[in-house]
């Protein structure tokens, strides 16, 4: 009797043993794992990063603006991902508008996805998307050994000729007062976006070094992305917004060393240097970041591809802020 229950006991733990083994997630296929920069059909700025971290996939999307940071309950099956991108709700902690969730894999030899925008009551929309993936990171540069060319002045202290509005359906908040580049907008909520225009320059860069100086006042929010992709986020001292989120950051990805910011409604400065996708960042003559590597864009960018040029980009769509002494010099390539 005791022989048959421990051959019973051996089938029962082969049976458990077998059914969790078919049970184990596929590996995610190499096709798919890298970083994406995307072609949304909705014409919105997308990236999309894919890893997989213990035999699980690790999933980070970004549409236009919000947070990045790893999505919950990714599932892997047959050769696709599944996944919450995010839900839109009602309020803070209200009830739920719109899920967004998202299908994609690869689909004869290209990338091949769909957003899925679900509202609790209404039609379902779907946003197809493509995408390029993107090389790898390259090793940080050294940049005592980086040569720059000559500096060059990106707004003449009279008018804003070089500049405009990103989206010219915006209002258009921006003039030029007493030598400096202003934005005079009525919101003063950190949302992440407004009616108000965000502005550009005409002109796109490759890598550079960028000398700028602000003023933004108390509680208020604005920032500076380098060519159009990375966020060095522009607030006060004092900020509720801090470390990742705060002055001297790439928002979102790169904390500063220390907070060396002034208080709201004194001049600052920034000195920022984007060589082969490494960022450093002076802060009021401090230096808060050292070469560090961004490995994506930041929530608000206006495109997600680091192997293209693209432009100096103002957030006007936030706060009032001002702006003054926007000076570039680009890299020099052997």
């Amino acid at each position: 009797m005791i022989a048959k229950v421990r051959r019973l006991n051996n089938c029962v733990i082969l049976f458990v043993l077998t059914f969790c083994t078919l049970l184990k997630a596929e590996s995610v296929s190499g096709d798919l794992i890298g970083d994406w920069t995307l072609d949304l059909s909705s014409n919105e700025p997308g990236w999309l990063s894919v890893s997989e971290n213990e035999g699980q996939p690790v999933v980070c999307m970004l549409v236009h603006v919000g947070g990045i940071r790893p999505l919950n309950n990714v599932e892997f099956r047959n050769g696709r991902l599944y996944f919450l991108l995010k839900t839109d709700r009602d309020g803070r902690g209200g009830p739920v508008i719109q899920t967004h969730t998202v299908d994609v894999g690869i689909k004869q030899g290209k990338l091949d996805g769909v957003i899925i925008r679900q509202p609790t009551d209404g039609a379902t929309k779907r946003v197809s998307f493509t995408g390029k993936k993107l090389p790898s990171m390259p090793p940080a540069p050294n940049i005592a050994t980086v040569r720059f060319g000559e500096a060059i002045s990106l707004f003449n202290g009279k008018d804003l000729t070089g500049w405009r509005l990103h989206n010219p359906n915006k209002i258009d908040g921006w003039s030029v007062r007493d030598g400096c580049m202003v934005n005079d907008t009525p919101k003063t909520d950190f949302s992440s976006t407004g009616v108000y225009g965000n502005l550009r320059t005409e002109a796109v860069f490759g890598d550079f070094k960028l000398h700028i100086e602000f003023l933004i006042e108390a509680d208020r929010n604005s920032g500076v992305y380098l060519r159009g992709m990375y966020e060095a986020q522009v607030v006060d001292r004092d900020s509720r917004m801090q470390g990742l989120q705060g002055v001297g950051s790439v928002f979102g990805r790169i904390p500063p060393s220390d907070n060396f910011g002034r208080p709201g409604g004194e001049w600052q400065s920034y000195d920022l240097t984007l060589v082969d996708r490494h960022v450093t960042v002076v802060l009021n003559g401090v230096k808060v970041i050292d070469n560090q590597p961004v490995p994506g864009p930041t929530g608000g960018a206006m495109h997600t591809d680091p192997t293209t040029p693209g432009p100096i980009y103002l957030q006007g769509d936030h706060t009032s802020v001002q702006y003054r002494n926007v000076v570039l010099a680009l890299v020099v390539k052997d």
